[in-house]
């Protein structure tokens, strides 16, 4: 894996080994900041952010979560900036496994993606902040910070879809729904923050079965995210009663 070298005294274009840009413990009061972005030019400007505000250094910069997970332990970094949409391993899988190697590490999501679902998904997974790529400089910066000082830093958008999913969780949910075994299996893992390959994985059945009953889940349940599952069913309130309807037979089921 190949980094783009600290800014201070080189053009963002440059890039050394991994190892030899370690920024050590005795670093005072700087703040060491990982940029893990699988576009090029945002990784640039990331780092060259980072390194010329003060206060800040840039330990290092990966294009991909399995590379990321590879070095950054033994940077230690202090704040993480983490794109969700990345070859190989989402953003959101590799801050669930940094957050396990690097438990005080802190995880801002910067990412184009404004859904509700991936906003909760990257929150379960241990990230303290969710910004847009469209997010000033400024306001990215300041996020560091905030996080470092325990802040939750939300980009306007994102905290006004936090705000509604909530809402909407807590609303009178009127008659009584039915759902299958399976799907109330399946409601059950969902509202633990279980993602559909670990689903998959608990209940021995492919993930597209997963995903299609998530998807009659969502629809008997009127709901369009896990956030909204979570904040009705992960909360104590139980399920729904199970429907009486007869089994399928086997051929019939999915697989």
């Amino acid at each position: 894996m190949r980094k783009i070298k600290p800014m201070s005294n080189a053009l963002a274009q440059s890039v050394i080994p991994a190892e030899t840009s370690s920024v050590p413990a005795s670093a005072g009061r700087l703040t060491r900041v990982g940029v893990v972005e699988d576009n090029p030019g945002l990784r640039r400007s990331f780092t060259r952010l980072i390194e010329h505000a003060p206060g800040l250094r840039c330990v290092g910069a990966w294009a991909d979560g399995k590379s990321a997970l590879i070095d950054l332990p033994a940077f230690k970094p202090d704040v993480v900036l983490m794109d969700i949409n990345m070859p190989g391993m989402s953003g959101i899988e590799c801050t669930a496994q940094l957050k396990q190697l690097c438990p005080a590490t802190q995880v801002i999501m910067v990412t184009v993606y404004a859904d509700s679902e991936n906003v909760f998904q990257a929150l379960q997974a241990g990230a303290c902040g969710y910004l847009l790529k469209r997010t000033a400089s400024s306001e990215i910066l300041q996020a560091i910070n905030q996080v470092r000082s325990g802040g939750a830093p939300m980009t306007n958008e994102i905290a006004r879809k936090v705000v509604h999913a909530f809402r909407r969780a807590s609303a009178p949910t009127g008659p009584q729904v039915e759902l299958t075994q399976r799907e109330r299996e399946i409601l059950e893992l969902v509202s633990q923050g279980f993602v559909d390959k670990d689903i998959a994985c608990q209940l021995d059945i492919s993930y597209h079965t997963v995903k299609v009953h998530v998807k009659h889940i969502y629809e008997k349940l009127h709901v369009h995210s896990r956030f909204e599952v979570m904040s009705k069913y992960g909360q104590g309130q139980g399920v729904p009663r199970m429907s009486q309807a007869a089994p399928m037979p086997a051929e019939a089921k999915l697989p």
